[in-house]
């Protein structure tokens, strides 16, 4: 890795694979010779509906989506998505039932009840989110409209280690944090979205994959933009859309593909976090407070004990080339975001320096 590169721990906008970082910048100026950058490109013209129907593909090809799912690229992040699945899937009850495991998903539930009969159904709150809650199908109510849940916490640092029984209620599931980290069955969603600032791509977009047969419900009183039917039927060309972001996403989808697909990017996380927990556990200094069958492997969080001795360590991370190892401000101690691009290099050098400082701060 260039030494004037960082390693950069950020929990988003995270770190993009070096290879894809090369390509853009080589083609920034003048796309594929087209004379013109991506950045000034038209959505409408033919270089752009390429860049968009193969990022389409290529994602298709890597999460296996299957032909009932439209997959749609719209703005706002994952954030937006907190009101556009109410406002579109609400159609028959009006009731949703949310699992609540950590702030995202707390924020969605609260952001729905703006728009219908939300139950809580499970919560790991009082625990300060540091498991995920075992529920089972009976849990849920047999009218709700849909189930929420967020794969993966990237404040508390947990991870669903089970993909919940909601029956024939759709399951609607936020993936910004791990999307393309493991091999997933989409067909048991009926929506999934992502922010695709952490493994995909810089700010500004969300990725929707949503069920066919679920689209077209919002009511009349719902923003045209934020009814998922316009993205689906207009190819998410019904404004202009972030072409620089997508663009991108599409580099990546060709990334992970030339390495082997989303089951060689799940080894390769496992490698890293399992290592990075391993020294974790076996250390004197350091605690990771997630309960083990829960822990993330995209987000690794630990403390010291001594909130001074935190800060000294962040500090003393980022004077070492290691950047953005604080905790969330909510919670604070350090945490460690190792999304698909961070090397296993990142990795092996941020537990050299843990050695280094837990030795010199006994």
């Amino acid at each position: 890795m260039s030494k004037e590169r960082a390693y950069n721990f950020s929990a988003g906008p995270s770190m993009l694979p070096l290879s894809v970082l090369e390509d853009v910048a080589a083609n920034l100026v003048n796309y594929q010779g087209c004379g013109e950058s991506v950045l000034e490109m038209s959505h409408r013209s033919a270089e752009f509906k390429a860049i968009l129907a193969d990022a389409e593909q290529n994602l298709r090809d890597i999460m296996n989506i299957p032909d009932n799912y439209k997959v749609m690229f719209i703005q706002g992040g994952g954030t937006l998505q907190f009101a556009m699945v109410p406002m579109n899937l609400l159609r028959k009850s009006g009731k949703a039932d949310y699992i609540v495991t950590g702030t995202w998903a707390k924020k969605a539930a609260k952001e729905a009840e703006k728009y219908g009969d939300v139950k809580i159904v499970a919560s790991s709150e009082e625990s300060t989110f540091t498991y995920i809650p075992e529920v089972k199908k009976e849990d849920f109510r047999p009218d709700a409209d849909y189930v929420h849940i967020t794969l993966n916490n990237t404040i508390y640092g947990t991870h669903y280690p089970y993909i919940p029984d909601t029956g024939d209620i759709p399951l609607v599931a936020d993936m910004s944090s791990c999307i393309l980290s493991e091999e997933i069955d989409v067909s048991k969603f009926g929506l999934i979205y992502a922010g695709v600032q952490k493994n995909i791509a810089p700010s500004g977009i969300a990725i929707a994959i949503m069920r066919e047969d679920l689209i077209g419900f919002a009511k009349e009183d719902v923003p045209t933009y934020l009814d998922y039917k316009i993205h689906a039927d207009n190819g998410s060309t019904y404004n202009t859309p972030n072409c620089f972001a997508i663009y991108v996403a599409g580099e990546v989808f060709k990334y992970i593909k030339s390495i082997g697909g989303v089951a060689e990017m799940n080894r390769r996380n496992v490698e890293k976090a399992n290592k990075l927990y391993d020294y974790i556990d076996s250390s004197a200094l350091y605690n990771c407070p997630v309960r083990k069958e829960d822990r993330s492997l995209m987000n690794v969080v630990f403390v010291t004990g001594d909130a001074d001795l935190d800060k000294k360590f962040v500090a003393e991370a980022k004077q070492n080339n290691m950047h953005n190892l604080n905790g969330h401000r909510s919670i604070g101690g350090m945490r460690a975001s190792i999304y698909n691009a961070m090397p296993a290099e990142g990795v092996d050098a941020l537990i050299e320096f843990m050695k280094k400082f837990e030795e010199e701060n006994k």
